[in-house]
């Protein structure tokens, strides 16, 4: 009874057993993903069209001609796309390190100006195997890129067997949600989903695409077609790698995956699988199903009904798939179904010696067929199994490497280092085994890289090995010229930045007394801008290299050469005292000082400046990089013709600047800035003629302060124009309040540099006049020679423009500059202002009191009335009415003043409605 009910139940028993082994060893894992990947090969969609992919491929590289691209292309590119109408851009670049600052200057700039419709990438990378688990760091962009775009991760998520299925929305990183790049160009980035299967049944190759290199040449066709799309801008040329396999065996970049994920997010199409509880419940209805039937039914037709349950079954998956977002675990009810085929045989045939013959032939044919090499050996090693994708790599045949041990096919020294008995065999049995690279030696004798995939099983009861064996010579080869040009100069070889800065850090780890012996030398090539502009391009190049060449036979091993930029080198030297480090740099100075370099046929002299700096002087490589540059600035500035030493100054007086930028910008938003006005007097009756309006900043803590001493900051900031402008508005509308209270009083504005680059001059003060009721001729702006010799052209028209409107024009800190005179012929002017430097210390007889009588006397004859500057003392005050000087101002009469106190001392009595003079 007992024999008779096991035989009547083992068929279902061993298709349970099998179910639970293939669930257990990861094989029905595969068996669904096999069937899923086979889905998309009958349920294609096109892609939408929304998002194109920017490819830099191999002709984009030419074109440009160098690898990684300058920021500055980058920059153009965005301009490009956004003119062309594109509504956002992502970047599949990495921008975590800093290039030189103009180039990350034009970078910033241009993200900026895209108004947030850039995306930025970012990516975990993991930076350490510890054993039991991955320490990851986060790539980001530089924080002056990130500030004007999205930041986006555009890591993939590869299954085991490698496949690119799935893709999430975004990940947690540092407590705080980040969306995937593609979530981001869908426009759904929910933290609380889970990552979903990408429908891989949307051709790719209905994903438009176009090439960088006819973005940034302007191709009129190409750009089109970009009007309100969505771009990936990602490298596609085979020597970038970044590619991964998807299913069906296609090998796609990067970005197409991202473009695909994005396609399925914006069609509906996140693929998510059926609960394990569908499938068990499906699973349950094969079993009553074969149970019922297993007697009743004959073999030959249990199998055809197996078929057409199967047929319909996965049919009826893919239907689904078709129509709904879902896909349906059939793995579990196709393998019972499979499986009771099997059992069926069994039942009818004893098939078990042939079953084992089979397989084993199958997978013969399988490891033949392979095309990376396949290797297995016994318990002790030996090579049972050799492949013609084995030979191929090794040129061994198999006849010669059956019996062999597996570390004959390592380099000398190799075998001693690794041993394939040593590996650890539980970690070999695992679903993704052991990866591990080696030198290879083919027959031949060339040692070459080699990866091998290893693993191990049981047979019977014995246990055998297996290794899947790639030459990786060329990825090797791929990476190492990644890694060169990603660490050298591409016109001189020499390192770079990024090398320099890594090597420095280096460096800085020493310790003290090391520091203190480590120095950085900047060089920077005089006129060299000038030079490439005069000969050309190719001589700038040329020049550099010839350069480089001397520099390197001069310092002979000394320190490291390397190449900051496009007129500029550095030397880094780890054993030099702050004295023999000055003098390597002098020597380095005179020898391109005293001999011409030849170029091209061309006898050139090629002076250097040079800025030094001790590692002891810097907290890290950053600092040190900075300081060199701030002695290498200081040399230039003053012409050195020896280096210059950096000094802790030079950076505190940076620093200090910054800080009182800060400082001033706050100062502006906070309503801090006042006027003050100094009055201008008729010198003959001391009768108050007009003022001048001087800036001043109420400090919060220290008081007012003086415009001589943050001025010349404003004037070279981003402040300098809306600082000027308020000024003016400000002078004009307290001079329309005198003027409506009946004290037609002059007021003059000092101008700047800024008002003549930026907006139109002349209509802004047409603007103020009419805003504020200010007759024209109660306003008198002072021009300084600096702004004249800016641009002479344009502001001779501007302030022609503006003398046409009634305003008055004086020139300011007459005798000061070089070309005085010529400007008063020139240029359309009422007044000369003499220089107090004249006027402060003169005395009868002196050199000063012969240049403002001249002064004085010129203007009389040009038609121009004169007022002296810096009026101090009484006996100045007689000269001057002596040389026939109308008008002066100055502290013998009184200091800038408020409006309060000027309006008390010099308003209260005066005529009302008073007309200037």
């Amino acid at each position: 009874m007992a024999e008779s009910w096991l035989k009547s139940w083992r068929p279902h028993l061993l298709v349970a057993a099998a179910l639970t082994l293939l669930a257990l060893t990861g094989q029905q894992a595969s068996l669904r993903e096999m069937l899923f990947d086979s889905r998309f090969d009958w349920v294609k969609r096109p892609a939408t069209g929304q998002i194109v992919l920017a490819e830099i491929d191999s002709r984009a590289i030419r074109s440009v001609g160098v690898w990684p691209w300058p920021r500055s292309v980058h920059a153009r590119l965005i301009a490009a796309a956004e003119k062309a109408g594109v509504t956002d851009i992502v970047f599949d670049v990495d921008f975590s390190t800093p290039s030189s600052e103009a180039e990350d200057a034009a970078l910033s700039e241009a993200l900026k100006s895209a108004g947030g419709s850039v995306v930025l990438a970012a990516f975990k990378q993991r930076i350490a195997d510890r054993g039991d688990g991955q320490t990851l760091h986060v790539n980001r962009p530089l924080a002056r890129f990130s500030d004007h775009a999205w930041l986006g991760l555009v890591n993939v998520l590869p299954e085991p067997d490698g496949i690119i299925r799935r893709y999430g929305f975004g990940a947690t990183i540092d407590g705080e949600f980040q969306a995937s790049a593609s979530a981001l160009m869908a426009g759904r980035h929910d933290p609380a989903a889970p990552p979903f299967r990408i429908d891989y049944g949307i051709r790719h190759d209905s994903v438009p695409s176009i090439s960088v290199g006819d973005i940034l040449k302007g191709d009129a066709a190409a750009l089109a077609g970009l009007a309100g799309k969505k771009i990936i801008v990602s490298g596609t040329a085979a020597e970038l790698g970044d590619r991964f396999i998807v299913p069906g065996g296609d090998v796609l970049p990067g970005s197409m995956v991202q473009a695909l994920a994005a396609e399925s997010i914006i069609q509906g199409r996140t693929l998510r699988m059926t609960s394990h509880a569908l499938s068990l419940a499906g699973l349950t209805l094969v079993f009553g199903a074969m149970i019922l039937a297993w007697r009743r039914w004959r073999a030959v037709t249990r199998v055809a009904a197996i078929l057409a349950a199967a047929l319909a079954v996965e049919a009826g998956a893919m239907l689904v798939q078709a129509l709904r977002p879902v896909a349906i675990d059939t793995s579990l009810i196709l393998a019972a179904l499979a499986l009771y085929v099997v059992a069926i045989a069994v039942d009818e045939l004893n098939l078990r010696g042939l079953l084992k013959n089979l397989a084993e032939r199958r997978f013969q044919r399988v490891a033949m067929s392979l095309r990376d090499g396949l290797a297995c050996t016994d318990a002790e090693g030996r090579i049972t199994l050799w492949n013609p994708g084995a030979e191929a790599i090794f040129g061994y045949r198999e006849a010669a490497m059956i019996g062999q041990t597996f570390e004959t096919l390592l380099a000398s020294g190799q075998g001693e280092a690794f041993r394939l008995t040593a590996a650890p065999v539980e970690q070999l049995k695992q679903g993704g085994g052991l990866i591990v690279e080696l030198k290879g030696r083919r027959q031949n004798g060339e040692i070459f890289d080699l990866e091998c995939s290893l693993s191990a099983w049981e047979a019977g009861d014995m246990l055998q090995y297996g290794a899947v064996l790639r030459d990786i010579s060329q990825r090797k080869r791929q990476q190492e010229r990644i890694r060169f040009l990603a660490e050298h100069d591409t016109l001189t070889g020499l390192p770079n930045r990024n090398n320099l800065i890594a090597r420095i850090e280096t460096a800085m780890q020493q310790p003290e007394a090391s520091r203190a012996r480590t120095a950085l030398l900047a060089l920077s090539i005089s006129r060299f801008q000038q030079l490439s502009d005069l000969h050309g391009h190719i001589f700038g190049d040329h020049l550099q290299l010839a350069i480089a060449a001397r520099l390197g036979e001069l310092l002979a091993g000394t320190g490291l050469l390397t190449r900051l930029g496009s007129d500029e080198f550095a030397v880094l030297a780890t054993d030099l005292p702050e004295d023999e480090a000055c003098a390597l740099a002098q020597r380095l100075v005179t020898a391109f000082q005293d001999a011409p370099i030849i170029v091209d046929g061309r006898r050139q002299r090629a002076p250097l400046f040079a800025g030094l700096a001790m590692a002891s002087e810097a907290e890290d490589a950053e600092e040190l990089l900075g300081n060199a540059h701030f002695a290498l600035s200081e040399a230039k500035a003053r012409d050195m013709t020896a280096p210059c030493l950096f000094e802790r100054r030079m950076r505190n007086a940076l620093e200090k600047r910054h800080v009182l930028e800060a400082e001033l910008r706050e100062a502006f938003t906070r309503g801090e800035f006042e006027l003050f006005y100094q009055p201008q007097l008729d010198l003959a009756t001391r009768a108050l003629s007009g003022a001048e309006a001087l800036v001043r900043w109420r400090h919060p803590e220290r008081g007012y302060v003086s415009p001589g001493e943050f001025m010349p900051v404003v004037n070279t900031t981003s402040l300098a124009e809306p600082v000027a402008a308020w000024i003016m508005a400000t002078a004009c509308s307290q001079a329309a309040a005198w003027q409506r209270r009946g004290h037609a009083m002059r007021v003059g504005v000092n101008l700047t540099q800024a008002q003549f680059v930026a907006g139109n001059l002349a209509d802004e003060i047409l603007a103020l006049l009419e805003s504020t009721g200010l007759r024209p001729e109660l306003l008198e702006l002072e021009v300084t020679e600096d702004i004249i010799l800016d641009d002479i052209d344009k502001t001779q028209a501007t302030l022609a423009r503006i003398r046409a409107l009634g305003v008055r024009i004086a020139f300011d800190d007459f005798g000061t500059g070089y070309g005085s005179l010529t400007y008063l012929k020139a240029f359309p002017l009422d007044k000369i202002k003499i220089d107090q430097s004249f006027v402060r210390k003169l005395e009868p007889g002196s050199p000063d009191a012969a240049i403002v009588a001249s002064t004085i006397s010129l203007g009389h004859a040009l038609g121009l009335s004169v007022i002296a500057e810096g009026i101090e003392t009484e006996d100045a005050l007689e000269i001057l009415r002596g040389m026939g000087c109308k008008e002066g101002q100055g502290y013998l009469f009184a200091k800038p003043l408020p409006v309060r106190d000027l309006e008390a001392r010099f308003l209260a009595e005066q005529p009302m409605d008073r007309r200037v003079a």
